[in-house]
């Protein structure tokens, strides 16, 4: 069903845009961002809300973004200084452990190799003939590697390619806070939740997630924008760094059958598919082995750190060897359901609050969950509940799960059994599952009750972030099958049966 717009949002005039809206203060909508504004002096007004000079508000939240992430750069000293070399659990007990400088010399960067052609020696490698990662995510860490020139030793080699690797991250950062500060474009402070986010803080440089979170990021503005070719072609590069990319076609496609926009989507999909296809057929034809190993180790991978399934595996003692099924089967029903969430819910939902579901539902389900895997979610979270207060109990459970993991690694990693012990661990696990679920549900009961929503809530706004889909008017809906009428004769074929029964009974 067509929702009505809202008093203070007036229709849009046909063939006219609808009218600009004014920027949005949290400070008038949300009361954890009104009680926090008072140790800057009170609620913002106009001017700090829509910046003043050269301190734009996307300035600013960028700014915000780039201190906390030099913070969480600083997390990482302990670790620079030595403890990466020093130990198997002294990365652990800081808390500062990463991939990368361990990746740098494991995966033959370090000799020269060339990812997905270069078989790695197993001296190096502990048995992983290729690199484990899709082929984008390949390129970037073959650029640092290019990069980290001038150590005099292999232990100073693996310290630079990391502070090479965070250099090149940052610039991800910078572009995922402009695109989520846009995509919105009348709540540009909504981009201050991820600045701000601890989990981003911490796991920013644990891993190479960040350049797949900004290339979507830059694919959802580009929707945003009603450009659905552009943001196809960024999502597919996307998929091609990391793989969830690809799960938001999924809310396109639901969002666009319901709005009958099947032209828009069809050029987003094509555009992911070739994009995608440009990147990674020239790696398959050159070295299939090393190109699959991603999807093969993925595969094959068995149960482990922050699933839910390894809770039941350590609580049962049974080893789950069939835990890809389970996950597949769960994945596909909550898919499922989010669909039918789509197409049965009184008003339209929101192209940000169906990816935030369907990403969060994968790492949920899924049989591993990486800290770094948090960095997913954080844009979906600001751009799907704009509400702090939500916004930190979920990263709150978050960071509990960081630091919980390694404490759990330490006691695992050495014979004094110093640090988290296994029933402690699920705790923590549990604690990251209930803080994603919570938030889910908050996201679920906006989408069922739309006047709860605080998008469209605070000033009127239907779908800032849909781009096509944005006021268009409902072509499908379950709920329309239901009440669709039954087909009716016309009067002139009724009256000729009334004749022709007449006629009968008179005989």
């Amino acid at each position: 069903m067509t929702s009505a717009p809202t008093a203070r949002t007036p229709a849009p005039q046909p063939g006219r845009p609808p009218a600009a809206r004014p920027v949005v203060r949290p400070t008038d909508h949300d009361e954890v961002a009104t009680a926090a504004s008072e140790v800057a002096g009170g609620p913002a007004g106009r001017r700090a809300v829509e910046g003043t000079g050269w301190w734009t508000p996307v300035r600013v939240v960028v700014a915000v973004a780039l201190g906390m992430y030099a913070l969480g750069m600083l997390q990482k000293l302990p670790c620079l200084d030595g403890a990466w070399f020093s130990g198997q659990t002294s990365q652990y007990v800081h808390a500062c452990y990463s991939d990368i400088p361990h990746l740098y010399n494991g995966r033959g960067f370090a000799d020269g190799l060339v990812p997905y052609l270069d078989r790695i020696p197993d001296r190096i490698s502990g048995g992983m003939e290729y690199l484990e990662y899709p082929v984008l995510t390949g390129v970037f860490m073959q650029i640092a590697a290019k990069l980290t020139v001038g150590g005099d030793s292999l232990r100073q080699d693996e310290q630079l390619y990391w502070v090479i690797n965070a250099g090149m991250l940052m610039v991800c950062l910078a572009v995922l806070i402009v695109c989520v500060v846009r995509t919105h474009h009348n709540r540009p402070w909504d981009g201050m939740l991820v600045a701000l986010a601890p989990g981003l803080a911490l796991t920013a440089t644990i891993n190479w997630d960040l350049l797949a979170v900004a290339m979507t990021a830059v694919g959802m503005l580009l929707w945003a924008r009603s450009r659905p070719l552009a943001a196809g072609v960024l999502l597919g590069l996307a998929t091609a760094a990391k793989l969830y990319p690809v799960l938001l076609l999924g809310p396109l496609l639901v969002l666009c059958w319901r709005a009958g926009r099947w032209g828009a989507f069809g050029r987003a999909a094509g555009g992911a598919a070739a994009s995608w296809a440009v990147v990674n057929v020239p790696v398959m034809l050159l070295s299939w082995d090393g190109w699959a190993k991603f999807y093969t180790f993925s595969q094959e991978r068995p149960v482990d750190f922050g699933s839910l399934w390894l809770i039941i595996q350590q609580r049962t003692g049974r080893t789950f060897d069939d835990a890809n099924i389970y996950a597949t089967l769960l994945m596909v029903l909550g898919c499922a359901g989010v669909a039918a969430l789509a197409l049965c819910a009184p008003r339209r939902p929101r192209f940000a609050q169906l990816a935030f579901l369907v990403v969060a539902l994968f790492v949920l389900t899924n049989k591993v969950y990486s800290p770094q895997y948090v960095l997913w979610l954080i844009p979906l979270a600001a751009l799907a509940r704009p509400r702090w207060r939500d916004f930190l109990i979920w990263q709150s459970c978050e960071a509990l799960y960081f630091l919980g993991i390694w404490m759990y690694l330490a006691y695992t990693g050495s014979d004094k059994h110093q640090g988290l012990p296994e029933d402690g661990y699920q705790l923590v696990i549990a604690a990251h599952l209930l803080g994603t679920a919570y938030l889910c549900a908050m996201v679920v009961r906006d989408v069922l009750r739309p006047e709860h929503d605080p998008v469209r809530r605070d000033d009127g706004s239907d779908d800032p972030g849909g781009g096509v889909l944005d006021r268009a008017p409902d072509a499908f809906t379950l709920s329309s099958l239901a009440h669709r009428p039954a087909p009716q004769r016309s009067s002139g074929a009724a009256q000729r049966a009334a004749v022709r029964w007449g006629a009968t009974l008179r005989e």
